[in-house]
This record gives structure tokens, C-alpha cells and sequence, in this order.
């Protein structure tokens, strides 16, 4: 049957599940169904059941809870207060002050949690009256939040890494490591946008605090030791080899217990509270892997992926173009998909084409990320605006302009991984290797 044909209707059944507020999982598995009742002799039902248990027993995806479940620990301790107080006397003298707290915050707390919104929020719910008290400019405490936030998705442990390796099947505890250097490269690029708005509107920038000695801030650098020694239990048992990305992600769990414990902040509702938040998260995303997977089987049988990948390979592309070309298709669909969403629906079509092109997976799953994180601060659906709407009580036009900048520091982002691709690549080529990592 002709390929166009076959798109066309798939993609119109897909858009009317979708448009008609049918849960994404359920508009996967709705799409996959058609395609198997109507292009297969294939029974639907025992497919769909054998591939979804398939695609829900992998034992890469037991991290995913653990680390969802640390990340809810932690958004109910006394974080955010304490990085705060940890952060701002080393970045008073910086080019924008304390504005470099919301960057710097996020991303020590994207290493302790794989969710932009958690990320966001926490920092958030600390910075934002202390900064609005000081007199900073509304934009920029907004920008800087919602750009920053997306450094959840990015710095290990990252919910969409561990989707995106599950769904190819690549190393979780590779790809986390190659989110490292990426991360820090693209926090380095929102510092350098607010020192460089220092410099160019000295005027905006308020009047800091009394210095303060250097055993003064060694003194406050104090609030951050519990939570730098989780980053490094984390991570560092992973790159040293000590721990797959499942073992770490108990052991990040055992570190944020015991943090809440000693912050006094672990009651039984708080536990409660954080294992139901992590429950329903990790349901959630194992529903949509789970349509995914039927989805793509039922697209394997039609011949669409291979169909598409050798129509794009007959374009014959080069490399740089075919990720430009992708670069602007995730943007769009990241208009109106979540991340995790935009990564599962299209990798049975993307993953053949991407390879085929000899593209570094590893790379690719950096790449991903990065526009999946564009797609959180883009109206309509950027989901990072609407928490920022609902933390700071602005229109949702508003927020998306003040975020703005750190879309465009995002492609700036992308040109950088596509000319330096060692970016991603040289951390995990080196890294210790662990069973089952």
C-alpha cells in the first residue's frame, strides 16, 4: 500500500485522538490498533498484549522510579531555602548577582532530580521572593527560572535519557554521563547571557549585599554539603563504575531519606506524599512507553519506518542537514507534546534514519533533549510557562517572552553539540564500564 497513504492515516488518527483530550498513552495505543486491524493479518490483541509487557518489564526502567521518588523527597525538604543561603554570597560579585542563583541552583538540583518542573520549582519557590525583594528585573528572574528549569531534563538523572535509552535500547548509565558536559555547557551559556545583560544595562542591576569575607562564605557554603554529597554518590557511582543507573538511583533514594530526615522535614504524610507523587509519575510514563511500543510494532508491520527512512535517504542528506531538519520537526511537535511524548512517538520513524546516516546514538540522545527542552519554555504547551505562570501569577504570553533568550541560548546550544560533538561523545567513551550498565 502506498506509504503516503498510510501516513496520512495515521497521522489523522493520531491528531483526532489527540485533539479530542484522549490521554497520549491512549491515543498511541488507538493509532496502533488501526494499524493493525486494517494494514495486518496479525491478531491486535495478543500483539498489543506480548509487546506491551515487553515494553513494561525492562530492567533499565526501574530506575525511572527510584530517581522520580528522590526527586519528590527532596522538593519536600528545606532544598531550596538551603541552597539559597549556600549560593548567593559566591555569586554576589558575579556580573548579575544573584540572578546567577537561579542558573546555579537549578543545576545542582537537576543532578539530584530528571524533572524540569521539580527543578524549577524548588529553586523557585525560595528565589523568586528573594530576588523580587532586592529589586532585580521581573523578566529575568522569570527567564532565568524557566530556562534553567530545563537543566532537569539534561544533567543525569534525567527522566527523558532514561525514556529515550529504553525505547532504543542504549546504555542509561552512557547516556548520563554524556549529559554531563552538555548540561554545564549550556548553564554556562544562561550565565553568560545574564553577565552580558550586566554589562549592557548596568542601570537594571541592583545595589548588592555587604561583602562578606572569605570564612564568611566557606561559613554558608555549608548548606550545600548534603546535597553535593548526594550528587556524588549519584553520579560519581556511575562514572567510577561502582553502580549501574538502577543502583545508583537506591542509592540516591537512601541519600534523600536520610537529608530529609536530618532536615527534620521526613514525617509519615511527606513520605506518603512523595512515594504517591512518584507513583503517578512513573505510571504515566510507563503507559505512554507502553502505547509507544505497540505503536512502533504496529508500524514495523506496515513498513512505514523503513519506508520513510529510505524516501529521506534517496534526499541523500548530509548529517548536518538531516539533524537541521529534525532540529526544526521536534521544535514544532514540541509545541504540542510533552518531552517524553515528542521522544517515544517518533523513534520507531527517527531511530532508522538516524543510524542509517551513521549518527552516534549516544550523541543523538543529547540532541534530543536539548530541543525536547526548547519545547518546554514554547507556547502553546511549554509546560515549564505554565508552572512559571502559576508561581508567578503572569500571562502565559508574558512568561514566553521573558524565556525567549534562553530559546535562542538553546540553539545556540545545538550548534555547539553539532561542531564540537565530543561535547557528548568523550565522557562516556571513557567511562568505567558496570554490568549491566
Amino acid at each position: 500500500m502506498n506509504e503516503a497513504y498510510l501516513t496520512v492515516i495515521f497521522l489523522v488518527t493520531l491528531f483526532f485522538l489527540l485533539g479530542s483530550g484522549v490521554w497520549v498513552a491512549l491515543a498511541l495505543l488507538g493509532v496502533a490498533l488501526v494499524g493493525m486491524e486494517l494494514f495486518t493479518s496479525r491478531p491486535a490483541g495478543d500483539a498489543m498484549i506480548t509487546t506491551i509487557w515487553t515494553g513494561a518489564s525492562s530492567w533499565s526502567l526501574t530506575a525511572l522510579p527510584l530517581f522520580i521518588w528522590m526527586g519528590e523527597i527532596l522538593f519536600r525538604t528545606r532544598l531550596s531555602e538551603d541552597m539559597f543561603k549556600g549560593l548567593a554570597p559566591w555569586m554576589a560579585n558575579l556580573p548579575g548577582k544573584l540572578l546567577h542563583t537561579n542558573i546555579v541552583g537549578c543545576t545542582i538540583f537537576a543532578a539530584v532530580s530528571g524533572s524540569s518542573a521539580a527543578t524549577m520549582t524548588t529553586v523557585g519557590k525560595m528565589a523568586i521572593p528573594e530576588l523580587r525583594s532586592r529589586g532585580y528585573p521581573e523578566r529575568l528572574i522569570i527567564g532565568t527560572l524557566a530556562g534553567a528549569g530545563t537543566l532537569g531534563l539534561m544533567i543525569p538523572p534525567s527522566l527523558t535519557l532514561i525514556v529515550y535509552g529504553v525505547t532504543i535500547n542504549e546504555s542509561i548509565s552512557k547516556l548520563f554521563i554524556a549529559g554531563i558536559l552538555p548540561g554545564l555547557t549550556l548553564a554556562l551559556l544562561f550565565m553568560g547571557y545574564v553577565a552580558w545583560w550586566s554589562f549592557t544595562r548596568p542601570g537594571e542591576v541592583p545595589a548588592g549585599d555587604p561583602p562578606l569575607t572569605f570564612r564568611q562564605k566557606l561559613a554558608h557554603g555549608r548548606y550545600l554539603i548534603p546535597v553535593m554529597l548526594l550528587i556524588v554518590a549519584v553520579l560519581g557511582s556511575i562514572y567510577a563504575g561502582l553502580a549501574t543507573a538502577t543502583e545508583a538511583a537506591s542509592f540516591g533514594v537512601v541519600g534523600a531519606l536520610l537529608l530529609a530526615w536530618s532536615q527534620g522535614s521526613l514525617d509519615w504524610p511527606s513520605f506518603q506524599t512523595s512515594l504517591m507523587g512518584a507513583v503517578k509519575t512513573s505510571c504515566m510514563i510507563a503507559f505512554i512507553l507502553m502505547g509507544a511500543a505497540f505503536l512502533s510494532l504496529s508500524m514495523g508491520f506496515t513498513g512505514l519506518p523503513r519506508a520513510l527512512a529510505a524516501w529521506i535517504a534517496q534526499m541523500e542528506l548530509s548529517p548536518i542537514a538531516l539533524i537541521a531538519a529534525l532540529t526544526v520537526f521536534y521544535i514544532v511537535i514540541g509545541c504540542f507534546l510533552d518531552g517524553i511524548s515528542s521522544v517515544v512517538l517518533t523513534m520507531a520513524v527517527v531511530e532508522p534514519m538516524v543510524r542509517g546516516a551513521g549518527i552516534d546514538m549516544i550523541w543523538f540522545g543529547i540532541f534530543i533533549v536539548v530541543v525536547v527542552e526548547m519545547a518546554q519554555i514554547t507556547p502553546p504547551v511549554g509546560f515549564n510557562l505554565f508552572v512559571m505562570q502559576g508561581m508567578t501569577n503572569h500571562q502565559i504570553l508574558y512568561v514566553a517572552r521573558c524565556a525567549l533568550p534562553f530559546f535562542f541560548l538553546m540553539c545556540v546550544m545545538v550548534a555547539l553539540l553539532v561542531a564540537f560533538p565530543e561535547l557528548a561523545t568523550f565522557l562516556p567513551e571513557n567511562m568505567r564500564q558496570t554490568p549491566g550498565g
